[in-house]
Formats: C-alpha cells, sequence, structure tokens
C-alpha cells in the first residue's frame, strides 16, 4: 500500500495546486493513498511518499521532521513534479537532510520512470515488512563441516528483524514418531524399489516439520539432515523440497547462511530458491556446476525420485530447472558481507558422482569462489534480481 503526503505552501492557490496534483499522480497510474497533509498516521504504510508540491516549503517540513523521524526510520521519499518549484524545494529538503546524515531521495522525471522507481521501492518495503519480525528454526545445530558457516543472531535480529531459534532435532524426532505411514501414490510405483520403500517415511518426515514449523511458529527451517541417516534411516530431501514449494523456506545441514539467503530470496521475489554446492569451476568460460539432493518442487519443470548421493539410501530429488535468467547469491553469517551476480542457466545435468539436482550456470566472472567465498553453499534463484537484493542489503 501507498499513502501521499503533501507539502504545500501557503503562497499559493490550493485549487489549482489541487487540479496540478491530479494530473500529476494521475499520469503515474498507480494505486495509492493520499493522505494531504494530514501526517499523523506517516510510518504506517508500505510506502510513504512525500509529494513537495510546491516551493516555499523547506520550513515546513523541518517543521515536521522530529515526528516523521519518530515514525519511521525509512528513507524519505520525496515526489516532485516539474511544476510550482516542486523540483527546486525537493533539493534543498534533500540537501538538508543529506546534511542531517539522514537518507532520502528524489523521485522525479517522465510518469513511466517515477512509476518504475515507485514500484520498485514498494517491492523493497514489503521486503522488509516480510522480514521483519519472521522466525526461523535452526533444528539440531549447524553440521560439523560448516566450520565458517554460524551466525550471528543478535546481528540478524538488529539487522533484518529476523528471529533465529535453536530446537533439539529430539523434539522433531519425537514428532516424527506420532506421525503414521503414509501410502506411496500409484504414480510412484514405478521409481526403484529401494526408493520406494523410502517414500513413506520421508513423507512422515515432511509432516512432522510442518508440526513442528506450526508449534514454533516458524517461516523457515533448517536441519542438520545428516543425523536423520542414523536416526531414521532417511533423507529430509523430499521434505525440505515439499516445504519449500509450500512457502516454508527450509535449507539443509543446518547451514544458517544458507537459510537467511533463502529467506531474504524469498522476501524479494516471492518465490523459494535452490540451495547448492558448487561442485566444478571453469575459470576459463565462468561456467559453474551447482548440485544438490533436494530442490523445491514450485521451481522446477520436472523430477524423479532417487536415492540421497552420499549415503545411497532415503529419497533424493533430481530435478529439471528452466535455462535462462538467474541469480547466485549468499549471506554471512553476520550479514556484513554478501554475494549477488545475475548468470544464466545452461542445461540440467546428470552425472552420477554428484547430487541428484545438477544444474551448469555461467557467470561474468568466477573469482570470488576461489579467493573470497562465503561459505560452500549457494543459491540459485530463477530470474535477475540483483538490483533488488543489493538495494534491499544496503538499506
Amino acid at each position: 500500500m501507498i499513502s501521499i503526503y503533501t507539502l504545500t505552501s501557503a503562497l499559493h492557490d490550493e485549487a489549482a495546486v489541487r487540479q496540478a496534483t491530479e494530473g500529476f499522480l494521475g499520469s503515474i497510474g498507480l494505486e495509492y493513498t493520499l493522505k494531504g497533509n494530514d501526517f499523523s498516521d506517516y510510518g504506517r504504510a508500505g510506502l510513504d511518499l512525500i509529494f513537495v508540491r510546491t516551493g516555499g516549503t523547506e520550513g515546513l517540513f523541518t517543521s515536521l521532521l522530529p515526528a516523521l523521524q519518530a515514525a519511521s526510520q525509512a528513507p524519505f521519499y520525496l515526489l516532485a513534479s516539474n511544476q510550482s518549484n516542486s523540483l527546486a524545494a525537493s533539493m534543498e529538503i534533500l540537501s538538508y537532510l543529506r546534511a542531517a546524515g539522514l537518507p532520502g531521495e528524489i523521485l522525479h522525471g517522465s510518469p513511466e520512470q517515477v512509476r518504475e522507481r515507485i514500484l520498485f521501492l514498494e517491492a523493497q518495503a514489503r521486503a522488509r515488512n516480510a522480514l521483519r519480525g519472521l522466525r526461523l528454526g535452526v533444528i539440531g545445530k549447524p553440521s560439523d563441516w560448516l566450520i565458517a558457516s554460524q551466525a550471528d543472531y543478535g546481528k540478524v535480529r538488529e539487522r533484518l528483524g529476523i528471529e533465529l531459534s535453536d530446537i533439539p532435532m529430539q523434539e522433531l524426532l519425537d514428532l516424527y514418531a506420532s506421525v503414521p505411514q503414509i501410502a506411496f501414490q500409484d504414480r510412484e510405483s514405478t521409481v526403484p524399489e529401494a526408493v520406494r520403500r523410502s517414500l513413506p517415511d520421508a513423507r512422515r518426515l515432511f509432516f512432522a516439520l510442518k508440526d513442528l514449523a506450526v508449534k514454533h511458529r516458524l517461516g523457515g527451517l533448517t536441519i542438520r539432515c545428516f543425523d536423520l541417516l542414523t536416526a531414521i534411516h532417511n533423507t529430509g530431501c523430499l521434505a525440505l523440497a515439499l516445504l519449500n514449494a509450500e512457502g516454508t523456506t527450509s535449507g539443509c545441514e543446518g547451514d544458517v547462511p544458507a537459510l537467511l539467503s533463502m529467506a531474504i530470496a524469498r522476501a524479494v521475489t516471492g518465490e523459494a530458491s535452490f540451495q547448492a554446492n558448487p561442485s566444478r569451476i571453469d575459470p576459463a568460460t565462468g561456467e559453474i556446476l551447482f548440485a544438490h539432493c533436494t530442490v523445491p518442487l514450485s521451481i522446477v519443470s520436472e523430477y524423479t525420485f532417487d536415492t540421497h548421493f552420499e549415503s545411497g539410501i532415503g529419497v533424493g530429488i533430481r530435478g529439471k530447472l528452466p535455462e535462462g535468467p538467474v541469480t547466485v547469491f549468499k549471506v554471512s553469517g553476520e550479514l556484513s558481507r554478501h554475494y549477488v551476480e545475475e548468470g544464466e542457466l545452461l542445461r540440467n545435468t546428470a552425472e552420477e558422482n554428484l547430487c541428484r539436482t545438477q544444474v551448469v550456470v555461467r557467470l561474468p566472472q568466477t573469482d570470488y569462489f576461489l579467493s573470497a567465498p562465503i561459505g560452500n553453499h549457494h543459491i540459485l534463484i530463477p530470474g535477475h534480481h540483483k538490483a533488488a537484493l543489493e538495494a534491499l542489503l544496503g538499506a
């Protein structure tokens, strides 16, 4: 939701200014609520815009500034038309804000340019709101080999408003034990016998994780999944694939930075993403083979069931992702660093000595992966989203 507040000099004729306002805002072509000069609920909408309708409004803005700062920590977005010294006043106001160390921006240009920028800012605000108060569960602690993939829970809360919660693995296993067996479907009768035998318990784990998410009010989770190999003689690959497809962001190996990256990606794009390992890099061509045994079923064009690669048991997912634009993304556990680059998903592969879902992505350069990577897992997001991710993390 967009709210537009107005600043108007008393020297200007209100009827004339109103007519110009209607024409200007109408040309942008967006749905909004016009609040006028009543700033009493400033900061409550998804995106607040201040339309500097005329010149001579700089002093009026400074008188409102303390209350506006108290109401919202978002940057000040000043909407400026090409009439009545609107732009000149906006520039003076923005200069004042910058001198005070406060963020702001003037939205000005053609109606199409202004509309595009407002839509981008609205999507950013929606993403920040989606992350604020989000609860993510860490089930069973990170895997032992993730020596560089820890997270600073306090900094994550401070920076993005995300709450990370540790949950004992035993709590999940108790819920799993209470879920009844679920028969396989007819279409699954053609999968290998070892996989077919594992499907009922793989689905039991899915329902147990769903129950755990409801119990702890989780919007996402990551699980120390290799412990399941001995605990239930199965894997979490199918459960995570189904949870991601349903909207619960879910990662594996207890990798918290990877989970944070997936949660940020979903907030920005509204879609699931693929947590995977770079398994082969060709610096000469920029091609990287990414692979993992689980992938959200909502982002693949087709899939089959297989065993989990390392253990040879349970249910892994061999998914086929659409070729075309892709974004590779990762944040560090304290959110001090991030990597984001746009590339092209060239093809899907099916090599026997790698995790089951395998894709080859071409990036502009691969130096980062061999000189300063953020852990091993990286997140693949269908489409190009670099600008939106950079803007969110730079805010």
